[in-house]
């Protein structure tokens, strides 16, 4: 029961920090001191503190887009272990359960944005659906891969399958998995080279160009969805990368902590060096970490 609380809290009150580590890295990358490591918390009260702004194109399938989203994000955060901890919720096929939650958000986001009957949100719509045609494959490929690995598939036995004996027998396979799920996670979730957080430029916007109508609580609604996605998907990231456990539950709880901040530190990392990739490169580099996830399932299959 216990575990089951400190799940719900790290889920519900972590994503935001990740993304101040993030911003932290960057500007420390960038020579500036940059916003406080509580900023994300700071903009998610202020926005939902504000009043709404509704356009009068749209209808509830724009208001319903982020608690939707919102609402499948928090569902998939009951499903994924964290640490070597069991997830809340658990049985087998909840591996396809948890990719369609994220498609689920998704769908609502796009069709929201579609909502509006702006050809600017059209067009950040578009790139994020073509984007998602390459990245939900290589996740899949990924969760395939660890299935063959576990014989389950069930998220939680077959991430807590994963030790060192594992590793030391397909690390080759793992370690190409790993790098297309570190690829999947940049693109899910809007970061530098597929999309820009922080960016008005027309050129490069994907995912924010989608949300431009939003405001309030509606678009804390969003963002605070968006860190949790990269949470979830970062949980899984690390509970592949750190397949051990301490035999303590304390201690299992500050190693997966411990994972999940430098995991976001190396997003930070990964943002200031790529950040002068060229648009034209994103697509091939989605379609590089669907060859490596897919060859990762067929060195476990051999």
């Amino acid at each position: 029961m216990i575990d089951i609380l400190v799940h719900i809290a790290l889920a519900l009150g972590l994503p935001p920090l990740l993304l101040g580590v993030i911003g932290k890295t960057k500007a420390a990358f960038a020579g500036r001191v940059g916003a406080p490591f509580l900023q994300p918390y700071y903009d998610l009260a202020r926005l939902f503190r504000k009043g709404v702004v509704l356009s009068d194109t749209t209808s509830w399938i724009f208001r319903a887009g982020p608690a939707v989203t919102l609402a499948a994000t928090l569902c998939a955060g009951l499903l994924i272990p964290l640490g070597r901890h069991a997830a809340p919720i658990s049985f087998d096929g909840d591996l396809v359960l948890f990719a369609y939650l994220f498609a689920l958000g998704r769908f609502f986001t796009t069709i929201a944005a579609l909502d509006t009957g702006s050809s600017f949100e059209g067009m950040g719509a578009a790139r994020e659906v073509s984007f998602a045609c390459l990245a939900e494959p290589t996740l899949f490929f990924a969760l395939i891969t660890l299935t063959r690995l576990s014989g389950t598939l069930s998220l939680t036995p077959m991430l807590n399958h994963l030790d060192l004996s594992v590793w030391l027998g397909t690390g080759a396979a793992l370690i190409l998995m790993l790098t297309g799920l570190f690829v999947v996670l940049l693109a899910e979730n809007s970061r530098i080279p597929f999309d820009d957080p922080n960016t008005h430029l027309e050129l490069t916007m994907i995912h924010e160009v989608m949300v431009l109508d939003h405001s309030g609580p509606y678009f804390g609604c969003i963002l605070y969805g968006a860190a949790l996605k990269l949470f979830l998907l970062g949980a899984l990231f690390v509970n592949v990368a750190l397949p051990f456990s301490t035999g303590s539950s304390l201690a299992d709880w500050l190693v997966f902590v411990v994972g999940m901040l430098a995991l976001s530190i190396a997003v930070g990392v990964v943002e200031s060096v790529m950040a002068r990739l060229r648009l034209i490169r994103v697509p091939q580099l989605l379609v590089a970490a669907l060859i490596l996830t897919a060859f990762s399932l067929v060195l476990v299959v051999r």
